[in-house]
């Protein structure tokens, strides 16, 4: 199992069905979010692994699972780490 300890100290918790790490971020407005959605993405599209998330005007609501392994990989880790240091 992937070890998700740090992601989980900085609020991301387990879906219920324990195959995906899941976090609420949310921002002072629409351009914000939308913002920290355009740079995440640039990040995604370079390690190839592509988030699941939704957005409604100052939040953005994020799952990372990797389909392949049916759970939880490194990348995902790797990916929510890198939106919690672009989220500040």
């Amino acid at each position: 199992m992937t070890d998700t300890t740090d992601l989980e100290q900085n609020g991301w918790t387990r879906s219920e069905d324990g195959k995906a790490i899941e976090k609420t971020f949310k921002f002072g407005n629409f351009v914000e979010a939308f913002g920290f959605m355009t740079r995440a993405a640039i990040h995604a599209e370079k390690m190839n692994h592509h988030p699941e998330w939704f957005n409604v005007y100052n939040r953005v609501e994020v799952r990372l699972t990797t389909h392949d392994t049916g759970g939880i990989s490194p990348l995902d880790v790797k990916l929510g780490g890198v939106m919690d240091k672009l989220a500040g």
